[in-house]
Order: C-alpha cells, then structure tokens, then sequence
C-alpha cells in the first residue's frame, strides 16, 4: 500500500508540472525528432519543459526487495535566461535478514541548478551553477558546490554540437559521524574549485541522439576532485515516450574511509517528454 501510494503521489506531481507548460500534447510526436538545440527553441518563453523518468522494481520470493529510480531533466528558457533544473534519486529496500527487517542498501538523491545569461552572440553566456549531494552510502551527510563561469558552443556541424562551462567555485562537503577521523580533524572541509563541464550531442536519425555529458571539479584546496560522466542514447518509442539508454559513472579522488573512488550505473528507461 505504502509503494502506490509514492506512485500515485509522482504521477500527480508530473501532472501538476504538464499543467505548467504551454499546449503540452501540441506536436507531441515531434518530441522524439527534435535535436536538443530545436527544443529549446520550440519552448522559448515556456515556464517549464523537459523530460522525467521513474523506474519501479519489485521482487518477491526467496529475497524481497524494491527499489525506486527518479530522474527528471527541466528547463525554463526566456529571452535572457535558460534554466536547467536536474534531479537523480533512488532508493533500495532489501528484505535480506532472518527475521525479516528491512534493509536499505542505497538511498541517494543528487539535484543541480543552473542558470545561464545569454551575451552577446548566440550560444554565449555566463553560468550559475549549485548542486547537492546525499548519499547515505558515501562517508558523508552531504556534499555540495556553487560555482560561476563563462559558456559557449566549441563546434556545432549539421550532426553535432559540443558546448563547455568553466568557472571557478566553491566546495563544501560534511563526514557523517558513523566515520572515524584522526584527532584534530574536522568534519566539515570547504576549499576552492574549478568547473570543467563539456555537452557533446549527435544527432544519429530522425528519431535516436547520443548524447554524451562530462562535468569536472578539480580542486584548488587538497581536497578530493569529482568527475561525473553520463553517456546515453534516446529514441522515440511512441509519441512523447522514448526509450533511453545510459551508463554513468561517478568519480571521487578522496573517498571515505573502506570507500571506492568510482560508482557506475547502466540503467535502460522510458522517458516521458513534455
């Protein structure tokens, strides 16, 4: 009961969100054709628009458990600013135990913002950018990072286009207190960055696109560099829903103690577009 009433309360945010943006079943079967660059294009001035999906497993048997995956991908785009708004969660209940308890085996949320104000020619700007990091599993109650910088499109072909960010910014990051540190070091570290972030998509037909997303914080301060990679195909299915595909992998210099430096993730998901 617990588990339909959480798809129930997603399904009612994603209508909630539909009702935000302009005539959003006008030219739905287009959505599967349309490069990345055509959409915000279409959608100039809407209040939102993008894509989400929300995966949901259930196993029941010798070994229970269920495990729930959120991602959405949102934009606002006006004459002078183009928003993005991410969010990646998922969580995993293991019903592994003699008697019976529940266990939680991963539990991680991670949303960004960023906000770009377009100068002088077209695909120029300057870049705002925060995010937020809770991992249950990593070492730490948190990690986030703020960081501004300048935009552009390196190369853009009848295929292809390859955009960049980088800008200086800041880190902050707390060890949770299940972890044992040296005497005399603190929980909280803070230290200065740089962000690298590259976007590179490839239009391969009509309906599938490569896309391929690189983001860098190299640190100025000692403390640990993270690097994020997603790689993905997308394509239409049907309408607005479209099948992706993804592998991605999430690098960490300085790990908490009996902690790996890397996470990958394949993950194969419909997305619905509005």
């Amino acid at each position: 009961m617990q588990y339909i009433k959480i798809i129930l309360c997603l399904f009612s945010l994603l209508l909630a969100i539909e009702s935000y943006a302009s005539d959003p079943l006008k030219d739905f079967h287009k959505y599967g054709e349309l490069s990345d660059e055509e959409i915000h294009q279409k959608h100039q001035g809407d209040v939102l628009y993008g894509d989400l999906e929300f995966g949901f497993i259930a196993n029941n048997g010798n070994k229970k458990s269920t495990a729930f995956k959120l991602k959405s991908n949102i934009y606002q785009d006006f004459t002078q600013w183009r928003n993005q708004f991410k969010l990646d969660a998922l969580y995993r209940e293991d019903d592994a135990n003699d008697n019976g308890q529940h266990e939680v085996s991963a539990s991680k949320y991670f949303v960004s913002a960023q906000g770009n104000y377009k100068v002088g020619q077209d695909n120029e700007s300057f870049f705002l950018y925060a995010d937020y990091l809770n991992d249950k599993f990593s070492g730490k109650d948190y990690t986030a990072t703020v960081a501004l910088g300048y935009g552009n499109r390196l190369f853009e072909s009848r295929k292809d286009t390859v955009d960049f960010d980088i800008g200086p910014g800041l880190y902050l990051s707390k060890t949770d207190d299940e972890t044992e540190l040296p005497e005399g070091e603190s929980r909280l570290k803070q230290g200065q960055l740089v962000r690298i972030a590259l976007q590179w998509e490839r239009n391969i037909s009509k309906r599938t696109r490569f896309n391929q997303d690189v983001s860098m914080e190299i640190s100025l301060s000692g403390l640990n560099d993270r690097m994020i990679s997603e790689t993905a195909i997308v394509s239409q299915v049907l309408g607005g829903v479209s099948l992706r595909i993804s592998y991605s992998y999430r690098y960490n210099s300085q790990p908490e103690e009996d902690k790996v430096k890397a996470d990958t993730e394949l993950g194969a998901t419909l997305v619905y577009s509005f």
